[in-house]
């Protein structure tokens, strides 16, 4: 074989090397890194997506629960990981809150991940501890506006939805809440239920069972219409404050220059666990529902990412509330 052949079939090779890794892409396990402590709300979505996804892969996928700095300890892993498709990130509306949130970020969303798809958009809850003394949604309102000073208000720290939740809440009634932040939702909860804390508002998918079982008391659901799994709890529109609404979205991404490849396979993988009976099912139980197909793509993903970061930073910087 002449020179001229050999540098061409070895120019070929490199060529065509890097496709073909791409193309039998995932050959081992998958990562889903997860921002907060294993049974929360995002770690619950994302044990219950992982198993399909894997099964649609034809790979294992592993579940690593990395908590810290309102998810943003996590979320800057994922970034700087190696972009192959192999490590990727479940995160919930605190990837679109952290850069009004964190003077600091040592990372932009927008930039530092590809987008793979939405996943659920989970609704919220306003609860409190069971002897609370208000009765009604409204009756809460009103105890909180006269004792604002002593009623406390329980978030599982800066940038956890609880904590935007409460954000939201405090805009809508224009009065401070005192806040008592913990380090995840699990401790949160666990002081309501042993009335340490007075209410706090939270997913339902970390606070169904509780409402259901009686162990706390339920006021509003933060949507424009009831829930299935809830049909006794008023939306806040009903309460009368059709501006307090807000639902926890979230979405799987990837670090950014992850191979296009490899993002198509994994939001196909997503797509297919989304229609999963068992998915659909549990998630319904929880009180929320798969997205649609067409939000569960990288670039409605995307859009919205990029929408929910302008709505939100207005409403993060009246509140006032930062973090380095």
């Amino acid at each position: 074989m002449h020179l001229a052949q050999r540098l061409m079939l070895a120019a070929s090779v490199l060529i065509a090397g890097p496709a073909f890794a791409q193309d039998s892409y995932p050959t081992g396990p998958v990562t889903i890194v997860v921002p907060f402590a294993a049974g929360g709300p995002t770690d619950t979505v994302t044990r219950l997506i992982a198993e399909p996804m894997s099964k649609e892969l034809g790979q294992q996928i592993v579940v690593q629960n990395v908590g810290g700095a309102g998810g943003t300890l996590a979320a800057t892993q994922v970034a700087n990981a190696e972009a192959d498709g192999y490590t990727i990130l479940m995160h919930h509306i605190g990837m679109s809150t952290a850069p009004t949130l964190y003077r600091n970020l040592p990372f932009q969303p927008l930039e530092a991940f590809s987008t793979i798809g939405l996943v659920t958009n989970v609704p919220m809850t306003v609860i409190a501890r069971k002897d609370f003394e208000p009765g009604t949604f409204q009756e809460l309102v009103e105890y909180v506006k006269a004792n604002k000073d002593t009623v406390t208000y329980a978030n599982a720290g800066i940038g956890a939805a609880s904590h935007l939740c409460g954000m939201l809440l405090m805009k809508a009634i224009d009065t401070p809440l005192t806040t008592v932040p913990y380090q995840g939702t699990g401790p949160a909860m666990t002081d309501l239920l042993g009335g340490q804390v007075d209410f706090m508002c939270d997913q339902t998918t970390n606070t169904t069972g509780q409402i259901l079982g009686g162990e706390v008391k339920a006021y509003a659901v933060t949507t424009p219409e009831r829930l299935d799994a809830l049909p006794e709890v008023p939306t806040t529109t009903e309460a009368g404050l059709p501006e307090f609404q807000v639902g926890v979205w979230h979405g799987l991404y990837a670090p950014a220059g992850t191979p296009d490849a490899a993002i198509e396979k994994l939001s196909a993988a997503l797509q297919a666990a989304l229609k999963d009976p068992n998915v659909v099912s549990r998630f319904a139980e929880l009180g929320t529902a798969p997205v649609d197909a067409a939000e569960a793509t990288p670039a409605a993903h995307r859009d919205h990412l990029a929408a929910q970061i302008e709505l939100w930073r207005p409403i993060i910087q009246e509140a006032g509330q930062f973090a380095d």
